[in-house]
């Protein structure tokens, strides 16, 4: 802090020595160390402050430098949106135009799908009271109405596939046992053996 030398001091000390006496000396050294002692101390404390002060006043700037850095940024940001805001709409225009066209076709195509062709009226040579629809090559296909789907086959009754009944053997041969060997005639009536036949 001082420039000072050793023949600097030792001439100060021989002055104190001088002007204190040796009695005095050490309490006046003692006194002298701690007050060096503090303004060291308080030099030391100036000094930080002075630095806090410092990085303080520089952080301030970087701070500011940053936030115009960002207002910037947001400022090109903003331009740069409403630039593409600008030529979206612009691209977006034709575009909507054009769906609106074929809304506004589909919706006339639609519509003279829907109106019903009038007969002519016979005698009548006037004009037509409704013209047929005009076709058009986005106009879609007008089907046929569909076919009604087969009948199903009705249910057969239950006993359609049984045996046929055995025919009734008449009251006059209830008595007589009969020898039915299982077969039929023509008409579903069991075959008589021809032993038992009446001759």
């Amino acid at each position: 802090m001082f420039d000072i030398g050793f023949s600097e001091l030792l001439l100060i000390g021989i002055v104190a020595l001088v002007v204190f006496g040796p009695e005095e000396l050490p309490r006046v050294a003692r006194t002298a160390g701690l007050l060096l002692g503090r303004l060291r101390r308080y030099v030391a404390d100036v000094k930080s402050d002075i630095s806090r002060e410092i990085e303080a006043s520089e952080m301030k700037s970087l701070v500011a430098e940053v936030q115009d850095s960002a207002r910037s940024l947001q400022q090109t940001l903003n331009t740069q949106a409403a630039a593409l805001q600008a030529d979206f709409d612009a691209l977006a225009k034709p575009l909507e135009d054009v769906r609106s066209g074929l809304e506004a076709e589909a919706a006339s195509v639609r519509q003279s799908a829907l109106e019903p062709e009038l007969p002519a009226v016979p005698g009548d040579a006037g004009p037509a009271l409704a013209e047929p629809p005009a076709t058009t090559a986005d106009a879609p296909p007008v089907l046929d109405a569909p076919e009604p789907a087969p009948a199903l086959p009705q249910a057969l009754p239950a006993d359609f596939f049984a045996p046929p009944a055995p025919a009734r053997t008449p009251p006059e041969e209830a008595g007589t046992p009969a020898a039915d060997d299982g077969q039929l005639d023509l008409f579903g009536r069991p075959v008589e053996p021809s032993h038992a036949r009446k001759e």
